[in-house]
């Protein structure tokens, strides 16, 4: 083997090593008897499951859990369809100020979040819709529409016009050409929004933190933060409590990362 592939290999070797670290610190912390950050050992000594019964059955990280969950798959349900039915408006259809609303979306993408908090609190409670978990997740949507309806607009937009046509031909009608025609084609940039809504509500902290206060109604981002005392710190429990939050993105993703790779792929080739 030649000097140019061992350094190659190295570098590659290297930047794993430096990328997987924190997940294999987490884990080793998350399953050893005394947590890694207590001992500082970076070979795991011993082996106990106490931290992770403690999170789910004391700390009550099940009740967190299911109201991500709930949430996350509000934001996945409402964002694909809103943004579905946008994509195929602007790409599709030809109206007065399209441009307008293309350049609108694109604005308020580019708005920082920590901006948008106050004014979306003071709605929400004029809403009456504080520490509800439909009205987080009516935020979340508004959060992940502008990425959605940008992606998916790309997607529709590839899709040649004679496949429409030679629908409309065989006598389909438009919710008919949609079901069955145009969805399938923009299947994978569907699935691409999918898992950005769903990371971009499973993680999310700053607006949970803000809109509830009540601990029934806290999501795991916000769950989290009961580990952190004013002087001292339950690490051990903060190891468990970040691998139970990382499973589900996990297990999401790895069902559906061909479904992204190709989608993303797919929306690039026209937009």
């Amino acid at each position: 083997m030649s000097r140019s592939a061992l350094g190659k290999g190295a570098a590659v070797a290297g930047v794993l090593a430096f990328t997987l670290f924190p997940a294999y610190f987490m884990l080793m912390s998350a399953f050893s008897e005394g947590g890694a950050t207590g001992t500082g050992a970076l070979l795991p000594t011993s082996f106990t499951l106490e931290h992770f019964r403690y999170v789910l059955v004391e700390a009550g990280f099940l009740t967190y859990l299911r109201n991500s969950l709930i949430v996350a798959l509000i934001t996945v349900a409402g964002s694909s369809l809103v943004a579905l039915l946008a994509a195929v408006a602007v790409a599709r259809f030809r109206f007065r100020l399209r441009t307008t609303v293309l350049i609108m979306v694109l604005v308020v993408q580019m708005v920082p979040l920590e901006a948008l908090v106050i004014p979306l609190f003071l709605q929400v409670r004029d809403l009456q819709m504080l520490n509800t978990l439909i009205g987080l997740s009516i935020v979340y949507i508004a959060l992940a529409l502008p990425f959605a309806v940008w992606m998916l607009r790309g997607f529709v937009a590839a899709v040649p016009k004679e496949v429409e046509e030679a629908a409309y031909i065989d006598g389909a009608s438009w919710p008919r050409m949609f079901w069955s025609v145009l969805l399938p084609l923009v299947a994978p940039g569907l699935v691409a929004t999918a898992i950005f809504s769903f990371i971009t509500a499973w993680n999310e902290f700053i607006l949970a933190m803000t809109f509830m206060n009540q601990g029934d109604k806290y999501t795991v981002a916000v769950g989290l933060r009961q580990f952190f005392g004013q002087y001292t710190t339950d690490w051990p429990s903060v190891m468990a409590a970040s691998t139970i939050i990382t499973l589900p993105v996990m297990v999401f993703f790895l069902f559906v990362q061909r479904g992204l790779v190709s989608g993303l792929v797919q929306g690039a080739v026209k937009g």
